[in-house]
């Protein structure tokens, strides 16, 4: 009832300006209490933006919490789940402290953060059941803090319409080859949005559709198919007890299909769903409500013990539940405006009357405080507006009442960065760029081998140190890689730790994210970076989010390895990293030129607890490098370059495979009397932290920035810090120079790639014109 108080209340919030937008859970209450009957500590959630109901029955959501995400409310304490950053509905717990070490999440019930991406919450939940399964194997110091024997069960939440997703199909086919214990609530409505059941799938029962992965007897294959009414209570409780069962005691993904289930206001505020649902429907959603059936079964519900019958309520004290549930949310709802709003009126309290100071110095600063008098609700972006408008209107004066404002202002301003901008990143002692650098070691005994041999050494290092580490994807086991640098790692640590995975990118991706949130410390594969397209949503919507979308309360620290750049053909040799970069901030970016270089990044990131993915050079594995003495042990840092080649004429940056024809065209530079200097950026997030590729352009008075992806991809990100961000375009005597491949993808066989990306002909041509251009003399003209 406090949840349907809750919802009903919620949307006239919106609807009378105080809050922005309200998606509510009204019609599924009842199935998310019997869920929430069968949710134990240490299980994990994965769902979507309408349980509500679930989230308060195992008090990770009060009434105050619940109006303060709808106000968008800034404090964690007030709104733990995304202090303000997510809309509501978007349930989470803390999994983690205040300085970013883990609680122990066995002594708690856990929701890991919603987004709203329908079915996205899907690949992550696959994760999250295998972490059971690796947990009743695999022990490391701290493990009895994410697990109890593998003995949890993740639960998935998911409208109806939202299998018609292939995030959900993927998802499910996963679990039901790797037999994990997940159960899945399809809430049923009959609707997405405005488009009935029929128009979503080839079938309009999903529990039909999917009757091909009920499991067999004998069969450890297939999954467990459970249909319900959303208002038979009774039949609820039955369904979730015998759910539980199948997926803790059996290790058997369940599908928990509840049907006939409600939605009394509609979708959401945006609209009225009048507009879509005949007279008949609305009369048998009304009559069908899910708590008007409950409190039917309530009134007729007797047993009789030792004679005497017993009734759970009557009709009078269910009413009065009634009156009290709308006083408990008024109530809720009151404080957390309340709240909400003594922020803001401190921030006025702080800010105004300084402002006001100004007023009799200029008219432009009185006109812009009548306009913030008249407004009938003030937000902090009024105030921050008001005080801005006043500092530009006084601009040039220097007097005491304008520095109070000026010092005042910074001071609001830092305050509200660190509510709106903070852990994009990690921010704790354990962030990628606080991990030492530990060089490798070479001594006269030093081996030359293929680079596959190194990076399969520096594994078989990792994996003994580290028990916590595992990796899989696509031939990752049994061959050990399509290039071998995970060879003999199967036989050696076994299936559970060195696994191979269907033919499936976005849930290989949910795998990883899953297990990072329980404290594993997984390696994804995507075999190559091209596929990596296929996960990329996940990306960029999940993974990159989860430390800035809960403000620190959640992390997931998997490392993505993929490999990638030039090799042959449109699919095999796809240099996406613009894409990369622009859709996954809160990613850590790194591009090794070498093996020996991507095993440094491996051993950093396993000491760090944040995301990243490391791009292997793909035509690197055959060739050379000197194996350090001390695998497993060196690390590369992060957002440091490195200057692979000195020179005083001209600056090279690039990163990857594309280093060696860098080099390869400095050397002939060298020979028509140009100094290039090589700079391996090595790390594309973070970026040159100590900003020395400003440095070596202050030396050289010359740019050129040169990779393999398209125009103004990945060249205009880097061309922007270095002129931007590190000032660097002070020091330039010709116009910076970019050298990328063509727009289209590259074509196949080694004349392909020289027509489709740079060649060291091209680096040198392009390289030599920009000399040619202002001494024509010493560097007559090629063409």
């Amino acid at each position: 009832r406090i949840s349907r108080e809750m919802s009903y209340l919620g949307r006239r919030e919106v609807l009378t300006g105080k809050a922005k937008f309200g998606i509510f859970g009204d019609g599924k209450e009842l199935p998310q209490l019997a869920m929430a009957k069968v949710f134990r500590n240490g299980d994990f959630r994965s769902g979507y933006y309408r349980d509500q109901t679930f989230a308060l029955a195992i008090n990770a959501l009060t009434v105050e919490s619940f109006f303060a995400q709808m106000y968008a409310d800034t404090s964690v304490e007030r709104e733990p789940a995304s202090a303000g950053r997510q809309m509501n509905g978007h349930f989470a717990t803390r999994s983690l402290n205040e300085d970013g070490s883990w609680k122990d999440l066995t002594a708690q019930k856990n929701i890991s953060s919603d987004i709203s991406p329908t079915a996205g919450q899907m690949p992550r939940l696959l994760g999250l059941a295998q972490a059971s399964t690796i947990y009743k194997s695999v022990k490391f110091e701290g493990s009895e803090k994410f697990s109890k024997e593998g003995n949890e069960i993740a639960f998935g939440t998911i409208g109806d319409a939202s299998t018609a997703e292939g995030h959900f199909w993927e998802t499910l086919n996963a679990a039901c080859a790797l037999q994990v214990p997940m159960i899945v609530s399809i809430w049923d409505d009959g609707y997405g949005i405005s488009v009935p059941t029929k128009n979503q799938r080839a079938k309009a029962d999903i529990s039909e559709m999917l009757s091909g992965f009920q499991r067999k007897e004998g069969e450890n294959q297939g999954c467990e198919i459970i249909q319900v009414r959303a208002w038979d209570y009774p039949a609820l409780l039955d369904a979730y007890a015998r759910a539980e069962h199948f997926a803790r005691t059996e290790s058997v993904p369940v599908v928990v299909h509840v049907v006939d289930v409600t939605q009394p206001q509609g979708h959401s505020t945006s609209g009225s769903h009048e507009r879509y649902k005949n007279e008949a429907r609305l009369a048998w959603e009304a009559e069908f409500d899910g708590l008007a059936k409950f409190k039917e079964w309530i009134i007729n519900y007797s047993i009789e013990i030792d004679g005497k019958e017993e009734v759970i309520a009557t009709a009078e004290e269910l009413d009065a539940i009634d009156e009290e549930a709308k006083k408990t949310a008024k109530a809720g709802q009151k404080t957390a405006w309340d709240n909400y709003q003594t922020a803001i009126k401190e921030l006025i309290q702080s800010i105004v009357p300084l402002v006001e100071n100004l007023k009799g110095q200029n008219a432009e600063v009185e006109a812009a405080l009548t306009h913030f008098s008249k407004l009938v609700s003030k937000a902090k972006k009024d105030v921050f507006h008001l005080a801005r408008k006043a500092l530009l209107a006084t601009r040039g004066t220097n007097s005491a009442e304008r520095n109070q404002l000026m010092q005042k202002y910074n001071e609001a301003a830092e305050i509200e960065k660190d509510n709106y901008s903070s852990h994009l990143y990690s921010e704790s002692e354990w962030k990628a760029e606080n991990i030492k650098e530990i060089k490798p070691v070479y001594s006269d005994s030093s081996e030359d081998v293929d680079g596959r041999v190194v990076i399969r050494n520096n594994f078989d290092k990792i994996f003994e140190k580290y028990p916590e580490t595992l990796i899989f994807g696509e031939d990752t086991g049994n061959i050990g890689d399509v290039n071998q640098g995970l060879e003999g790692m199967q036989e050696k640590y076994g299936a559970l730790r060195i696994a191979d995975t269907g033919i499936r990118e976005a849930t290989i991706l949910g795998q990883g994210i899953g297990m990072a949130m329980r404290g594993l410390r997984p390696i994804a594969e995507i075999q190559y970076l091209d596929y990596v397209l296929y996960c990329l949503q996940g990306m960029s919507d999940d993974l990159a989010t989860v430390q800035y979308r809960t403000k620190g309360g959640q992390k997931a620290p998997l490392i993505i390895r993929t490999r990638g750049h030039r090799l042959e053909g449109i699919w095999h040799s796809g240099s996406p990293m613009a894409g990369i970069l622009n859709l996954s901030k809160g990613i850590l970016v790194l591009v090794p030129r070498n093996l020996t270089k991507a095993a440094g990044f491996y051993n950093t990131m396993l000491q760090a607890d944040e995301p990243a993915i490391i791009v292997e050079c793909l035509n690197g594995y055959r060739l050379k490098e000197k194996q350090p003495d001390n695998l497993g042990e060196f690390t590369v840092p992060v957002g440091k370059i490195e200057v692979t080649k000195e020179g005083k004429d001209v600056t090279l940056v690039t990163y990857g495979s594309t280093w060696r024809i860098v080099t390869e065209a400095a050397n002939e530079l060298e020979k028509l009397g140009i100094s290039a200097e090589v700079i391996d950026i090595q790390s594309l997030i973070p970026f040159d932290l100590s900003h020395e590729i400003a440095e070596s352009v202050k030396k050289t008075n010359r740019l050129v920035v040169i990779d393999e992806d398209v125009e103004g991809g990945t060249t205009g990100f880097i061309l922007q810090q270095i002129l931007e961000k590190q000032k660097a375009f002070r020091y330039l005597d010709s116009d910076p120079l970019t050298i990328s491949a063509n727009d289209h993808r590259p074509a196949y066989a080694s004349d392909g790639d020289y027509f489709s990306k740079p060649s060291a002909d091209d680096m040198v041509e392009k390289i030599y014109a920009m000399f040619n251009e202002t001494n024509p003399q010493k560097y007559p003209a090629i063409f």
